[in-house]
């Protein structure tokens, strides 16, 4: 095929990077744009040149007859519009979760996969270079593992109202947890065997039964363990809000934090300064062999151009036929876990997956 036809749903943050991705591939071509708010998708189309927009989904993908459906929207939707889009023949990239329920995200794989079409969850971490690194340098390190991870974000005005527009469907350990649990995942390459959570409603603006920080922790068949812990809201700390270390037999490596970064600004939350390397070698004196490493990163890429890392592997699987039952059972493992923590701070028991 000479071009995939793409209609991209949701045109927020995560909506706008992934659409101007599309409109710098060659092998894309955007036929439509669909939100909820006229006043987001008029500016995206003005900004690509004009393209055509739509209210109503059901509508747009009769009118597009897309090859490819690019789901930006709020979890709760995910679900519907995949189902949909698989039904109507289209590959389907869609940012994390693929669903809000394990039976609803296998039923989708499940689909896709007998239908021969792609799906392609947007876990961006996973392209980013720096992050690979991280990965690579966790796995160095020995058994067991000592995860520790955070992104509490403060945030106020239009990044509040968006918290709690998210907040209607998961909690923030559920929503951003998908992404560092499955990190964790990729670093001990084990098994989860347990988890449990904690959590706190510290805003009257939110639903009843829903809480705005929480924190997870999880232990593999291996014996190595994790926690990660996310907050939002105008009360939450700017205070160690970034935190992304991992401990072993052999040493540690962490994420060294940029400096001036607002844990609200979402383009900073991929952004990274350096990865600090520590070696637990000793000398017959009991003191360190080897200094601590400080390994630059450089051009690292900008979200937008993260987003079309991603795009680009949305490519190669339809044009190579890529196996991505991987890259599925994996988007199925994290969302289990974080789900499962969840389940955890509403009993007040730790559960046994």
């Amino acid at each position: 095929m000479s071009t995939y036809k793409v209609l991209v749903v949701g045109c927020g943050n995560m909506g706008t990077s992934h659409a101007r991705a599309y409109h710098k591939l060659d092998k894309f071509q955007i036929v439509g744009l669909v939100s909820r708010n006229p006043e987001s998708r008029n500016k995206l189309s003005e900004e690509l040149g004009g393209l055509p927009t739509f209210s109503d989904f059901d509508e747009a993908l009769s009118a597009t007859q897309p090859d490819v459906v690019s789901i930006n929207t709020y979890p709760e939707t995910h679900a519907e519009y995949v189902r949909k889009s698989l039904k109507a023949n289209a590959h389907v990239f869609v940012e994390k979760p693929i669903a809000t329920s394990i039976e609803d995200s296998t039923e989708l794989v499940q689909l896709a996969q007998s239908n021969k079409l792609k799906l392609v969850v947007g876990y961006i971490l996973r392209v980013h270079p720096a992050w690979t690194k991280f990965v690579s340098l966790a796995r160095d390190l020995g058994k067991p593992l000592v995860m520790r991870m955070n992104l509490n974000q403060q945030s106020c005005g239009v990044q509040w109202e968006t918290h709690k527009n998210l907040m209607k469907s998961m909690s923030p350990i559920v929503d951003c947890g998908v992404h560092y649990v499955d990190v964790m995942c990729l670093m001990t390459q084990a098994k989860p065997i347990k988890v449990s959570g904690i959590g706190a409603k510290l805003s009257d603006e939110i639903d009843s039964q829903m809480y705005n920080y929480g924190q997870l922790q999880v232990t593999f068949d291996d014996g190595s363990v994790g926690w990660y812990e996310a907050g939002w809201g105008p009360m939450i700390s700017e205070t160690a809000f970034f935190v992304k270390d991992v401990m072993g037999p052999k040493g540690s490596v962490s994420i060294a934090e940029k400096t001036d970064t607002e844990s609200q600004n979402i383009d900073e939350h991929t952004q990274t300064g350096a990865l600090h390397l520590h070696y637990s070698d000793v000398d017959a004196k009991g003191n360190f062999f080897k200094k601590d490493e400080l390994i630059p990163i450089e051009n690292e890429p900008s979200h937008d151009e993260l987003c079309q890392l991603e795009q680009e592997f949305l490519l190669k699987a339809i044009e190579e036929n890529l196996d991505l039952s991987q890259h599925l059972d994996d988007a199925i493992n994290s969302l289990k876990i974080v789900l499962a923590a969840d389940e955890s701070f509403r009993t007040g028991k730790t559960v046994y997956l």
